[in-house]
C-alpha cells in the first residue's frame, strides 16, 4: 500500500479512493495516536472538532467520520461547514484534543479529502501521519483494539456557536478597520461563503460576493482562487478597490488589483512582510517561503533588507521552520499564508483581511503596493498520467535538467515536484524571458511525460 498521507491529509475521489469505510478507520486510528491517554490521565473525556466544506461527500464522509472518533471514547462537537483554519483555531480555543477538517481544498467536487489536526489546532508532522497510517492498516487487517462500551462510547453534539467564535476572532486580531474600502469577495462557493463576507462587513468594508452559493456539487466550479476570471470582471463592473479569492476549504487567498490584475501569494507576501515589518511584529525580520516563490519575491525582500527561508512545497513545511525558528509570517505562491500570531494555518480569509488593513491603513491602491516585487516570467506545467514516483531517479529526466539549468544559467531556474495532493508532476521554469521560460517548461514537460510515461 502507498503512503495515505499526502502533503495535506489523504485526498481521493470520494466514494471510490476515500470511501467510508476510510474515513471511519483513519479517525480510529487518529484517536488513539493524538488522544492517547491524556483525556483520562486529566479527569476528562478526550474531545474532537469536525468540520468540513460544503461538497455533497462531506455529508456522508462526516458521518463516518463522527463513527469512527465516537467509536474510539472520544466526544465530538460538530461545527458545520467551516474553513479549515477555523476548525484548526476551534480545536485550540476549545481545548480539543484533535480536530478534523473533510474537504479536497481546491480539487473539483468530486474529490474529498479528511485533514487531522493535533490539540492546539496544529497540523500533524510526518512522524504522527505515519502512526496513523500503520495503526490504521493494523485495525484494516483484524488487530484488535478495545473498544469502549456503555457510557464509555463519544457523545456527539453540534456547536453552533463555531462560526461566531471564529468570525470574533478574525475582527479582534486586525490592526485597524476597512472603512471606505469597497471590496468583491469570490467564495469559490465553498466553506467561506458565510464567514467571509460576514468578517469583511463587521469590519467596516462595502462586500459584493460572487461565488457564496454552495450547494454541494459547484464548488471551486469555475471560480475561487484557481480561476480568477469572474473576480477580474466583478471588481471591474463594480468599481471595486480589488478583489479577494478563496479556494474550496478557504485556507488562501488570492486577489486582484483595482484593474482587475492578479496579485499572487507572493505578492501578497511581501506587502504583508513590509507592513509587519514596519510595525515590529516581523520577527528576525524573516519571511518563510518555498522553493516555488518567485525569484522577485526573493530580491524584493533582499531590498527591503529582510531576510528569506525555504523550504518543501506545502504550508506545513513552511509552518515547521516558522514554530522551530520563532518566525511570524510564510506562505506559498499559491496563496496559502500563516500568521503565526493569529493562526496556526494557512488562512484565507485572515490573509484578505490583513491586505485590506493595509491598503486601508496607507491610503495606497493594491496595485501600489503590490508593485513593491516585480514577478519574473514563470511559467508552470502540471504533467498528468505519468509515474510521479521516479520524478528523482529517472537518468533521462535528470539529464534533461541539467541542460535547462545551463541554458538559462543565474537568470532563471528549473524545479521538478510530485505533486502531493494529485497525480501528477509538477514543471516549473523560471527565466528574465517568458518566451524562453515557455520553451525551456514545455521541452522538459515533454521529456517528463516520455521518460515517466
Amino acid at each position: 500500500m502507498g503512503r495515505l498521507f499526502g502533503t495535506d491529509g489523504v485526498r481521493g475521489v470520494a466514494n471510490a479512493d476515500l470511501t467510508a469505510e476510510l474515513a471511519l478507520g483513519l479517525s480510529v486510528a487518529a484517536a488513539h495516536v493524538l488522544v492517547g491517554e491524556a483525556g483520562t490521565s486529566e479527569g476528562r473525556r478526550p474531545t474532537a472538532v469536525v468540520g468540513r466544506d460544503p461538497r455533497a461527500s462531506g455529508e456522508f464522509l462526516e458521518a463516518a467520520v463522527v463513527a469512527g472518533l465516537a467509536s474510539a471514547g472520544v466526544d465530538v462537537l460538530r461545527v458545520g461547514v467551516l474553513p479549515t483554519p477555523a476548525v484548526a483555531h476551534l480545536t485550540g480555543v476549545l481545548g480539543a484534543d484533535l480536530g478534523v477538517m473533510l474537504s479536497a481544498s481546491h480539487n473539483a467536487m468530486p474529490d474529498n479529502g479528511v485533514k487531522f489536526f493535533a490539540r492546539g489546532g496544529h497540523k500533524l508532522a510526518d512522524e504522527l501521519e505515519d502512526r496513523i497510517e500503520t495503526l490504521y492498516e493494523e485495525h484494516r487487517t483484524g488487530a484488535p483494539w478495545e473498544r469502549p462500551t456503555g457510557a464509555g462510547v463519544g457523545r456527539v453534539s453540534d456547536y453552533a456557536e463555531g462560526f461566531d467564535t471564529y468570525v470574533a476572532h478574525l475582527i479582534a486580531v486586525l490592526p485597524n478597520r476597512l472603512d471606505g474600502l469597497k471590496v468583491v469577495l469570490d467564495e469559490a462557493h465553498g466553506a467561506a461563503a458565510r464567514v467571509s463576507p460576514e468578517a469583511f462587513a463587521r469590519a467596516g468594508a462595502e462586500v459584493i460576493t460572487i461565488g457564496a452559493s454552495p450547494d454541494g456539487l459547484n464548488i471551486n466550479d469555475g471560480c475561487g482562487s484557481t480561476h480568477l476570471g469572474q473576480l477580474r470582471a466583478a471588481v471591474v463592473e463594480h468599481g471595486a478597490d480589488f478583489g479577494i479569492a478563496h479556494d474550496g476549504d478557504a485556507d488562501r487567498c488570492l486577489a486582484v488589483d483595482g484593474s482587475g490584475a492578479e496579485v499572487d501569494g507572493d505578492q501578497i507576501l511581501a506587502v504583508l512582510a513590509l507592513a509587519m515589518s514596519e510595525a515590529g511584529t516581523l520577527r528576525g525580520d524573516t519571511v518563510v517561503a518555498t522553493v516555488m516563490s518567485n525569484l522577485g519575491f526573493k530580491l524584493a525582500m533582499e531590498r527591503a533588507g529582510l531576510k528569506l527561508v525555504q523550504t518543501a512545497v506545502g504550508d506545513r513545511y513552511v509552518l515547521e521552520s516558522m514554530k522551530e525558528h520563532g518566525f511570524a509570517l510564510g506562505g506559498e505562491q499559491s496563496g496559502h499564508v500563516i500568521v503565526l500570531d493569529h493562526a496556526t494555518t494557512g488562512d484565507g480569509t485572515l490573509t484578505g483581511l490583513m491586505l485590506a488593513a493595509r491598503v486601508a491603513a496607507t491610503g495606497r491602491s493594491l496595485a501600489e503596493l503590490a508593485a513593491v516585487m516585480e514577478k519574473l516570467p514563470q511559467v508552470l506545467i502540471n504533467v498528468p498520467d505519468v509515474d510521479k514516483s521516479r520524478v528523482r531517479t529517472s537518468a533521462e529526466l535528470a539529464a534533461a535538467v541539467l541542460d535547462a539549468e545551463r541554458e538559462l544559467g543565474a537568470t532563471g531556474r528549473v524545479l521538478l515536484r510530485p505533486s502531493g495532493t494529485e497525480p501528477l508532476v509538477r514543471v516549473m521554469v523560471e527565466a528574465a524571458d517568458i518566451d524562453q521560460a515557455r520553451s525551456v517548461a514545455q521541452r522538459l514537460a515533454d521529456v517528463v511525460k516520455s521518460a515517466l510515461g
